[in-house]
């Protein structure tokens, strides 16, 4: 979740707030150049994950929201955000990233044409921020449709999101495919946090036989999907808060040892 290193980017003029985009080179530069384009010439192959910060000293000049696609570039391009006025310009920066990426998806056919109100994903999002040292967090809603979110989850996991944690189409309804939708782009399954869950939940409900709420991982993503109750989903993640912390690390590569103090 730490890294940091160093960047020469050929800035254009920003204003505070404006975004832009983040582009290796070479490349053929847009004739319109909307958003405007930084041209970095030592990217590394990754790129840039999201929440990632780029430092000139002590100051902080820009941040990585995203990645995206853009017409005249062969390459993804990253979206950046200036956090200062900046000058036209090249500069050396220092790429930091201190904590995680998190994304909560809602699914919920009612909730994405604007018939209900989404209670589940801000009430995770809130509990995820407090138990982990988040640098990005970002909420979205879908339909309860599962290419959409297969395909949202592998895109979220390339741009270097930690966690994401999705609420809605778990249960047995005949759109609830939440799980038909993830399982098949697990790397590995985490049996341990489902069954922490399903043991909270049905402390709760004998009716918690009927989630299918579960967990894994998409490369160095970690991937829970909840129930859409929010009541549930907060039970859920709940349950496996404490373990997070320590589970992100791992995934991000921390060789340490596990075994108890």
């Amino acid at each position: 979740m730490f890294f940091s290193f160093s960047l020469s980017v050929a800035l254009p003029a920003l204003r505070a707030g404006e975004l832009f985009l983040l582009a290796s080179c070479p490349g053929a530069v847009p004739e319109n150049n909307t958003p405007a384009v930084a041209l970095c010439a030592n990217m590394p192959a990754e790129g840039l994950p999201v929440g990632a910060v780029l430092r000139a000293g002590d100051e902080v000049l820009l941040n990585v929201e995203g990645q995206t696609l853009w017409p005249g570039w062969e390459r993804p391009l990253f979206l950046g955000r200036a956090l200062v006025d900046i000058p036209t310009g090249e500069q050396k920066l220092n790429v930091t990233r201190e904590g995680c990426a998190l994304g909560v998806i809602t699914l919920s056919d009612k909730g994405f044409a604007g018939e209900r109100e989404d209670a589940s994903g801000p009430a995770l999002l809130d509990m995820a921020r407090a138990a982990l040292p988040v640098c990005h967090a970002r909420r979205f809603l879908l339909p309860d449709e599962p290419a959409r979110l297969r395909n949202l989850v592998l895109n979220l996991a390339g741009q270097g999101y930690d966690l994401l944690i999705s609420t809605g189409g778990t249960g047995l309804s005949p759109r609830d495919l939440t799980p038909e939708a993830l399982i098949p782009i697990l790397d590995r399954r985490l049996p341990g946090f489902e069954q922490a869950m399903m043991a909270a939940s049905l402390l709760k409900t004998p009716r918690a036989v009927l989630s299918r709420a579960l967990a894994g991982t998409v490369g160095q993503t970690l991937i829970l999907a909840l129930p859409g109750s929010a009541r549930a989903a907060r039970e859920n993640l709940e349950a496996v808060l404490e373990s997070l912390p320590h589970a992100l690390e791992k995934l991000g590569g921390d060789m340490s040892d596990c075994g108890r103090s």
